[in-house]
């Protein structure tokens, strides 16, 4: 089965789960309307399921090569497919128009961005690291940089990538050592080395602009001495087009488990002695701040890349499940052996695979959602709202949403049984590729730490007060809804709310102690249970709608009443769970320490 554009489950999250009409109602965007955005996702739909998906697996097998002046060649197939996304616009989508932007709110770039990632996520990489370049560049460019530089990577005609980690400096990025010196001009000279910087060098777009941390000469050691420097590929000539070429250098490939037609790459910068030539960004030694900006844009991104992976498996697995017949389900009627469809076990892992994708979906759509408000509500406390709620949200939706990627796809590997584990079936690559997003960005252990140590402690744990008490009520208008099966889902999920309501309340205990190891070994279930709960509030929300719409008379009643189906799946199967994993966020960090880890290591 081909990969299919999911349109309408899209734009239902989008209006009936994350709210699409809250940013319909600040003005700001005056043509916007549900109707726009289903034309857009149908069209940005066929890019890529026409265009991208079939280059997935052959890009897969083929993967990129570098030549030996550094030069790096993408798939056959791929810089054509690039164009056509440029041409399409496809980057341009949340951007300022004063930059080539569409002007269209980032929930619904998100929502675009997920079908590239699904149909192709190594070919979906390139823009997305474009997205978070433009993002820290109109945040902290100076005018001349912003006029430089963003009309062409706005309209993807030049990309971005971001140069972090170096082989001594990776989470612990005050660790590096890439540097910095003064010119005299304006401009640094940029030496140093960076590794996994994903597209760093390749052949889609005419220019690449690398964002760099470094150190300056006086800087002070750790994360306060790291600033932030634009260097370009080749250096723009006077009328701002790719003029020579800089002393940046990709002098490795990585061999990567999956995403092997997206270029992982170790670069240089200095290599001929003179040194690369940048432009800081931001002010001096503050260049994490200005950087974050990028990561946290990424992070959102790199949540949807779990969504977007997992619905490409899904699709595969159930199209598998409908042709693979094998044994006799109970019930089945027919003659020979049945679909495996009709097996009670693979309906269960199908059914756990839609429910899980549709609640990772809603919880990044609210997330989005949370990000646009934050710079449009109408009043000041509206957007400090949106902005506590977007960042609280956000480390769940990273998290949460790209480990359900990961055992998305491997339901999907399992549902194909041995022809999941041979390449040739296809199911093995959604698997490969979907490891590594819950690595990007903050691996998902750092995700929990944030989430426990610092977005938890919000205002005296205000930000998490509010999500509870928005999920109660959620949930107790499901326990009034006339549909049995949507006042169920609200029971489970006001039980499941009383779990995340106890765990939260330890855990802000645990981390305000003098030793905070205690929460910290919990730090990963919670997020777990957070996001357990918050994808559990998204599709509790989306059954609610569904019911007042069927009640109405209003759309597909079948696909309604399947919507409503699917929330009780997951009450019944997830929220029910929800007890279960207080244990072990409560248990503190006793049982972690007390085992001799070398005797049993030896």
């Amino acid at each position: 089965m081909a990969y299919a554009a999911p349109v309408r489950d899209i734009a239902f999250s989008l209006q009936h789960v994350a709210g699409l009409d809250r940013l319909i109602e600040t003005g700001a965007f005056p043509d916007l309307g549900i109707d726009l955005v289903t034309q857009i996702l149908e069209e940005s739909g066929r890019l890529a399921s026409d265009v991208l998906a079939p280059l997935n697996a052959p890009g897969d097998r083929h993967g990129t090569r570098r030549t030996e002046d550094g030069a790096v060649i993408s798939p056959p197939g791929f810089a054509e497919a690039y164009q056509q996304f440029v041409e399409g616009g496809w980057q341009s989508v949340p951007f300022d128009p004063a930059s080539g932007g569409m002007g269209l709110p980032k929930v619904v770039a998100l929502a675009v961005h997920e079908m590239i990632h699904a149909a192709n996520m190594s070919f979906g990489l390139c823009p997305m690291l474009t997205l978070g370049a433009v993002e820290a560049l109109s945040a902290h460019g100076t005018v001349e940089q912003q006029a430089l530089y963003l009309p062409k990577l706005v309209t993807g005609q030049w990309s971005g990538t971001m140069n972090l980690t170096e082989p001594q400096a990776g989470s612990d990025v005050g660790a590096l050592a890439s540097r910095a010196v003064p010119h005299g001009d304006g401009s640094y000279r940029i030496f140093g080395q960076k590794i996994y910087i994903t597209w760093g060098e390749h052949d889609l777009a005419e220019n690449i602009i690398h964002l760099v941390l470094a150190r300056l000469p006086d800087a002070p050691p750790g994360n306060r001495g790291v600033s932030l420097f634009l260097v370009p590929k080749f250096l723009p000539d006077a009328d701002g087009n790719p003029g020579v070429r800089n002393d940046v250098t990709c002098i490795g490939l990585e061999h990567k488990m999956g995403i092997h037609a997206s270029p992982t790459c170790t670069m240089s910068y200095g290599d001929k002695g003179d040194g690369a030539i940048g432009w800081l960004i931001g002010q001096p030694n503050k260049g994490l701040a200005c950087m974050f900006t990028m990561m946290n844009s990424a992070r959102l991104n790199v949540g949807l890349q779990g969504v977007a992976v997992g619905d490409a498996a899904f699709q595969k697995a159930w199209s598998y499940a409908q042709e693979r017949k094998q044994g006799r389900a109970e019930g089945w009627t027919g003659d020979g052996p049945s679909p495996i469809f009709h097996h009670a076990d693979v309906r269960r892992m199908l059914m756990t695979m839609k429910a899980r994708i549709a609640a990772a979906r809603g919880i990044c759509h609210m997330t989005a959602v949370a990000a646009d408000l934050a710079n449009l509500a109408s009043s000041p406390e509206g957007r400090a709202a949106a902005r506590t709620r977007e960042e609280l949200l956000t480390p769940i939706a990273k998290g949460w949403s790209t480990d359900t990627g990961v055992d998305v796809a491997s339901l999907g590997v399992q549902i194909h049984g041995g022809m999941g584990f041979v390449e040739e079936g296809g199911a093995a690559q959604f698997y490969r590729d979907a490891r590594i997003a819950a690595i990007y960005e903050g691996t998902n252990g750092i995700q929990a730490i944030d989430l426990v140590g610092r977005k938890l402690a919000q205002d005296q744990g205000a930000a998490m007060d509010s999500l509870i008490a928005d999920i109660k009520t959620t949930a107790d208008a499901c326990k009034a809804d006339p549909n049995s099966q949507v006042q169920w889902t609200g029971e489970r999920l006001a039980e499941a709310l009383e779990a995340l309501a106890t765990a939260s309340s330890w855990m802000r205990d645990a981390m305000s102690a003098n030793d905070r190891r205690d929460g910290l070994a919990g730090a990963t279930p919670f997020l777990k249970l957070s996001g357990d709960v918050v994808g559990g509030w998204a599709l509790a929300t989306g059954a609610l709608a569904a019911s007042g719409l069927l009640r109405a008379g209003d759309g597909d009643a079948g696909w309604l009443t399947a919507r409503i189906a699917l929330a009780g799946f997951y009450a019944e199967n997830v929220l029910a769970q929800a007890h279960g994993l207080l244990p072990s966020i409560t248990a503190g960090a006793e049982r972690v320490f007390e085992a001799d880890m070398e005797s049993l290591a030896g």
